[in-house]
């Protein structure tokens, strides 16, 4: 049918995911850091998301696309709650090997690092990120700390890390706030301090917990 439906300039978006919070049908996601419209038969054409977005890059289109589906909606809220619930009631494993994690309370030269694939994350991630152990903590050693506190000694702290062990990778996890620049560049920083070329990602999360962006650089 022949309809007003939204569309998303993905030249403009940036990925900050304020336009699928506003969506209460929850026809819109965030895939490799953008805006889509996944389902259209949840999009009502009212366009709450639209005054949310901060870069202008939704607006509608008369066009062809499957009529509103109220009772889809409904039922894929029903689930999502029932599945909220659920995951309310089971405990989540503890993926953390190692104590302390505050960056400047571990010592560079403890065993810990020795040939780890080492995390490092700013303090807000664990909060935004509801699979965070499973996601992120698993499998490696892991640190955080409060770039805009402590901008300067992170990159320090980080560089006698890298320069005292042999890592064999890093995963950085930081949030979409400009501040948490500073933690990413505190890495690189410290990367190249160290003079060691170390696989890289840096994983940006949005306050609503979507993974924003994934960028990797090293062998």
């Amino acid at each position: 049918m022949l309809r007003k439906i939204i569309v998303i300039d993905e030249e403009r978006c940036n990925g900050c995911g304020l336009c699928a919070d506003a969506c209460h049908e929850g026809a819109i996601d965030i895939v490799d850091g953008k805006a889509k419209l996944m389902r259209e038969h949840f999009c009502d054409g009212l366009g709450d998301c639209l005054p949310a977005c901060p870069m202008n890059a939704i607006s509608f289109e008369m066009r062809e696309a499957p009529g509103y589906d109220e009772q889809a909606v409904l039922e894929a809220k029903r689930k999502k709650t029932e599945k909220t619930l659920q995951a309310a009631e089971g405990e989540a494993p503890n993926a953390l090997d190692n104590w302390p994690v505050q960056l400047f309370l571990v010592s560079s030269s403890s065993p810990v690092f020795h040939n780890c694939d080492l995390l490092i994350a700013a303090d807000c991630t664990a909060y935004a990120y509801g699979n965070f152990h499973r996601d992120f903590v698993a499998g490696r050693t892991t640190v955080i700390g409060c770039p805009k506190q402590h901008e300067h000694d992170l990159s320090e702290k980080l560089t006698q890390i890298l320069k005292e062990n042999e890592i064999r990778s890093i995963t950085v996890a930081r949030m979409f706030v400009p501040c948490c620049g500073g933690l990413e560049y505190a890495v690189y920083n410290a990367l190249a301090e160290s003079g060691k070329d170390i696989p890289l990602k840096v994983v940006t999360i949005g306050a609503d917990g979507a993974r924003l962006s994934e960028e990797e650089t090293g062998k």
